[in-house]
């Protein structure tokens, strides 16, 4: 009798089910789905009737129900086209992301549209209102889904992750976490060594096979577990995804060769077994002439355009400090042929001369990175926090040198630097932007920099330089890693 009793009070109490990880946690993801919903709701609806409203047959009570009558579908098509479960599944999920998906489902759409109307009998639909119903609903949606996740991170708290593994991929990642507070992720502790724990700066929680993880998420309020494949057996990682499921708690895996395969991979499925299929090492012939074109006719559009900027600017470097209004430097650019690069120069004309000297307080030995550097003029900072000292580049992408979006272009003496693995960065043409600069400038370590520009290189898509364009203004407009 007294055995029984101590054996039940060692058995570990469990939670009431009305306290899971899902119940308490997954407001978050309910709430951001519902929201997007009601935000492309409205924004189709608002679009609807400002296409009626310009349209030859003008607004009336009748063609607007109609009209009206179809957002519901809309909202549907969306779902159809998975543009309300990727934030669930992605961790570092944007509006900019869901951009190809709704520019596919706007174009069935609007086929649909002109099809309804014309069955219903609510008037006929030219080809221009069309067209500006598309524009106007990509517009709204676009812009009503950047404020709803925009709310949603501003009033939900992170997502507690609870961290299985080590090794350098995974400590990297928890640094990515703990930087960059738009991912919404709070590591707050890890289940391997203790040696692992304090290399991690985390909270040690447990040893995985001698503690129940579905305990431990459960005690802890984890939303998460991020698990590095490389640390467990095949048997444990399927103990991992049942016990998360049973907490109903998402799980991220990092994969092995996680900093080979970049994010472009594509999940296969062969007879059921599932296979990963990498993106060919080797830019094909049609692929080379899209990117040439659009950096041919994107240059020369922003020549244009930024053509009397660059003249006063340079005017303004003259008159503000002796030396030439351009800066000229030798770069190692694709298969390390070296090129000279153009910018506005922002620094004082012995600048090159007094580099070493100031390279021992560099606070990445792997460049010269300084919180501020005393070589830089009073112009000069200006242009290097704004970016505008990189306008001539665009000359460099029309001869060729360069191109709007690619790796880094580094100095022969950074070049010399980069491992024997990392040299296919320079199988692309060095680019003005490109993931460096989106993802932190010169506050990223070299070897992060050369690890981006390999992913970049090996993962290329029209999309992905469409995608980085897109968020390099940002970028620019913050600031961020201006130095």
């Amino acid at each position: 009798m007294s055995t029984a009793g101590a054996s039940t009070r060692e058995a570990p109490v469990r939670p009431r089910p009305d306290r899971l990880v899902a119940r308490r946690y997954a407001r978050r993801d309910f709430y951001l789905r519902r929201l997007l919903a009601l935000s492309d709701l409205l924004c189709v609806g608002a679009a609807l009737i400002a296409m009626l409203a310009a349209s030859i047959d003008g607004l009336d009570a009748r063609r607007a129900l109609y009209a009206l009558a179809t957002a519901p579908a809309w909202v549907v098509l969306f779902k159809l086209y998975g543009l309300y479960e990727r934030d669930v599944k992605r961790i570092s999920h944007t509006t900019v992301d869901d951009v190809p998906a709704l520019f596919h489902a706007l174009l069935v759409g609007c086929l649909l549209e002109w099809v309804y109307f014309q069955a219903v009998g609510a008037g006929k639909l030219i080809f221009v209102e069309i067209l500006l119903f598309a524009g106007i609903a990509g517009g709204l949606v676009t812009a009503g889904r950047v404020f709803v996740r925009a709310l949603i991170t501003r009033t939900v708290s992170a997502e507690r992750v609870l961290v299985i593994g080590s090794g350098p991929a995974l400590q990297a990642l928890v640094g990515k976490m703990r930087t960059h507070p738009k991912y919404r992720l709070d590591p707050i502790g890890i289940m391997a060594s203790a040696e692992a724990a304090d290399a991690f700066g985390l909270p040690l929680l447990g040893r995985f096979g001698t503690h129940s993880l579905e305990d431990l998420v459960l005690a802890h309020r984890v939303g998460r577990v991020v698990v590095s494949d490389a640390e467990l057996e095949e048997s444990e990682l399927l103990t991992v995804l049942r016990e998360c499921k049973a907490a109903s708690v998402k799980v991220s895996m990092l994969p092995a060769i996680a900093s080979a395969i970049g994010p472009s991979v594509e999940v296969d499925d062969v007879g059921g077994i599932t296979v990963l299929g990498i993106n060919p090492p080797v830019l094909s012939r049609t692929s080379a002439l899209v990117k040439r074109t659009v950096d041919l006719i994107g240059s020369s559009v922003l020549l244009v355009v930024f053509g009397p900027v660059m003249l006063v600017l340079g005017l303004l470097v003259r008159l503000t400090s002796p030396g030439p209004a351009f800066f000229r430097q030798a770069r190692i650019g694709k298969a390390g042929r070296v090129f000279t690069l153009l910018k506005l120069r922002t620094m004082v004309v012995d600048a090159e001369a007094r580099r070493e000297a100031l390279l021992a307080a560099s606070k990445d030995p792997g460049w010269l990175h300084l919180d501020i550097d005393p070589r830089v003029t009073r112009v000069g900072g200006f242009l290097r926090r704004t970016s505008l000292d990189e306008l001539p580049q665009l000359w460099n992408v029309f001869r060729g040198e360069m191109s709007l979006v690619g790796p880094r272009p580094l100095i022969a003496a950074e070049d010399s630097m980069v491992d024997e693995w990392a040299r296919g960065r320079l199988d692309l043409t060095p680019g003005i932007t490109g993931l460096w600069q989106v993802l932190g400038r010169t506050s990223l370590p070299f070897e992060e920099m050369v690890r981006l520009d390999y992913l970049y290189v090996t993962n290329w898509s029209l999309w992905g330089d469409i995608r980085l364009m897109l968020r390099t203004l940002p970028v620019v407009l913050r600031r961020s890693g201006a130095n």
